[in-house]
């Protein structure tokens, strides 16, 4: 209480002005006023908090299914192939973020099944050593990723993929190749059959419908290579993809091509980055317009309080700290709505586990139905930094919402507010 006394009159007299008076129903209006608009405030920050926090939580989940299938970073050697992948894999090991290398060879083919053509992307891996660089072989629902042998030419698909060609394990598909063969007739395309040793799902649908996994050896056979086509890189931290790609660059001998995971789903996340600035400004709207209610209250204020400013003024307070009052009401009223909705929109952000299934309990609803949808449940990634952006941004337009209203109440003159009184 003492601490509150030692205030500059100012803090004092803004203080005073943010609550009720008890004897004026106009002053209850006005702190009325004041709270829906700390409540507006409030409810604006929480919200823009759990959309950001549930945007980056599907970004999250969906990078982190798309990287248990693709590699964080792919060398390749600018002669078309790597004869010598051991010795460019102990290379890449030796960088300290590189915790696994594992060599492959990739090509585009169309999988025929009966009277069903489906386009593939046929990846040739070694299966003792992707598990280093990719989930897959954990990920491999039926069947085993371990089947598949060199020379055997046995083939791992993906389960979306393998339920449009409606083929089981043990049956056959054939992969048609587009580098074709010369023949009396024309030229042809290559054709090879393969048996089905598992099926993997990722819970990605680029993935789950356009891959398929063959034996290195099998892959270099029907490419006509000698040796892979290069290596692929898991890393310790993915964020750091590029930066490591380039000391890789940079440490490794030979001509080589470094492409990291970035590169390879550009658009997808600047298709993702640009939905969150433009949810961003859209939300920060709401904040706004429950910001700039203040300025209908403090005018309220001002209009009602004419008199109080015209005696301050006449005991010696200057323009200045009378605008200081309305200035400190205003950013009271900002700042409180601001905290209420951090706290509320953390809160709701690192429970949205279990509000959202009790929501759904509640109303007999799925928002996110498992036979539409990869993801079934709502995710959610809390970063404190945007929550500090959007803390910021709310505090700086209630402030900036006090300005015109502390401005007018500075210029109120004494003679004239206490003419009538």
């Amino acid at each position: 209480m003492s601490l509150i006394q030692n205030l500059p009159f100012e803090w004092l007299v803004g203080l005073r002005y943010t609550r009720a008076g008890k004897r004026s129903g106009r002053n209850s209006f006005i702190s009325f006023i004041s709270l829906i608009s700390m409540a507006g405030i409030g409810l604006g920050v929480a919200a823009l908090i759990v959309v950001l926090s549930v945007m980056n939580g599907f970004q999250k989940e969906v990078t982190d299914r798309m990287l248990s299938v693709l590699a964080h970073v792919e060398v390749f050697d600018a002669r078309g192939s790597m004869p010598d992948w051991h010795a460019a894999a102990a290379e890449a090991r030796k960088n300290p973020e590189v915790i696994g290398a594992a060599p492959f060879a990739e090509t585009q083919g169309m999988l025929v099944r009966d009277d069903v053509l489906r386009p593939a992307i046929i990846r040739g891996v070694l299966p003792e050593q992707e598990p280093s660089v990719s989930d897959v072989a954990k990920q491999t629902r039926r069947g085993s990723f371990n089947a598949l042998q060199p020379g055997s030419y046995n083939i791992v698909l993906g389960i979306e993929l393998a339920r449009a060609l409606r083929v089981n394990l043990g049956e056959k598909v054939t992969l048609a190749l587009a580098q074709g063969q010369p023949t009396p007739a024309g030229v042809l395309p290559r054709l090879r059959s393969f048996t089905v040793v598992g099926i993997f799902e990722a819970g990605h649908n680029e993935f789950d419908s356009a891959l398929a996994f063959v034996h290195l050896t099998d892959a270099e056979k029907l490419l006509r290579m000698d040796a892979p086509a290069g290596l692929r890189l898991r890393l310790s931290d993915m964020h750091r993809a590029p930066q490591v790609a380039q000391d890789l660059k940079n440490s490794m001998s030979g001509d080589l091509i470094m492409r990291d995971w970035s590169k390879l789903n550009a658009n997808w996340f600047a298709a993702v980055q640009t939905e969150k600035r433009m949810m961003f400004i859209i939300l920060t709207l709401i904040i706004a317009v429950a910001a700039f209610n203040l300025v209908s209250t403090l005018v309220m204020t001002v209009t009602d309080k004419q008199a109080d400013i015209a005696i301050l003024r006449t005991l010696g307070a200057s323009p200045r700290s009378v605008m200081k009052i309305f200035m400190i009401q205003g950013a009271l009223v900002g700042i409180l709505g601001t905290a209420l909705g951090v706290a509320g929109g953390v809160l709701v952000a690192l429970n949205i586990d279990v509000i959202v299934p009790f929501i759904e309990h509640l109303l007999g609803v799925q928002f996110l139905s498992k036979d539409i949808y990869y993801i079934s449940s709502v995710p959610s990634d809390l970063r404190w930094p945007d929550v500090f952006k959007i803390g910021g941004v709310a505090v700086v337009l209630a402030f900036v919402a006090t300005l015109y209203p502390s401005w007018w109440a500075a210029r109120v003159k004494p003679a004239e507010a206490l003419r009538y009184e």
